[in-house]
């Protein structure tokens, strides 16, 4: 088995039909599942969610990345997704978290928002690392408000 860690950011569209009560519950059931199954996998990453798309950024070892990323590709719930970064890393930056998760309320889902209007959900403009860095920013201030 492969010890390297692997980061894979990824983009998709919301397919989650429904009225927002219906779009939120699929959310939590996303991240209630997440969280059970990514400590397993020894999985870390983030979430972020607006009313059109999903970015996430997964860490963890290459396979179970792959499995992991397989079945979000299978979950009608995303069409259209694209890998933007899928890259080795020396060290994990969503340690503690599970699965984070920055939902429509939040700057970041906005700033995204913001970019995927922008770039007209052209892959080819978007860049991994610019999202990786719109997560983290945004985990890092709510991590250092919490203390």
């Amino acid at each position: 088995m492969n010890k390297l860690l692997y980061r894979l950011v990824y983009i998709s569209r919301n397919e989650i039909a429904g009225d927002d009560e219906t779009v939120r519950r699929e959310i939590e059931h996303i991240l209630a599942t997440s969280r059970v199954k990514n400590p397993v996998a020894h999985i870390s990453g983030a979430l972020m969610f607006n009313a059109g798309c999903f970015a996430q950024v997964l860490e963890g070892s290459h396979d179970e990345i792959v499995n992991s990323f397989e079945r979000i590709q299978c979950d009608p719930r995303h069409s259209h997704v694209v890998v933007l970064t899928f890259e080795a890393m020396t060290e994990r930056r969503f340690s503690n978290w599970s699965m984070a998760y920055l939902g429509t309320d939040s700057k970041a889902s906005a700033k995204f928002g913001d970019i995927m209007q922008q770039s007209g959900f052209n892959a080819t403009l978007l860049k991994g690392d610019r999202i990786f860095d719109l997560l983290n920013e945004h985990l890092l201030e709510a991590e250092s408000a919490a203390f």
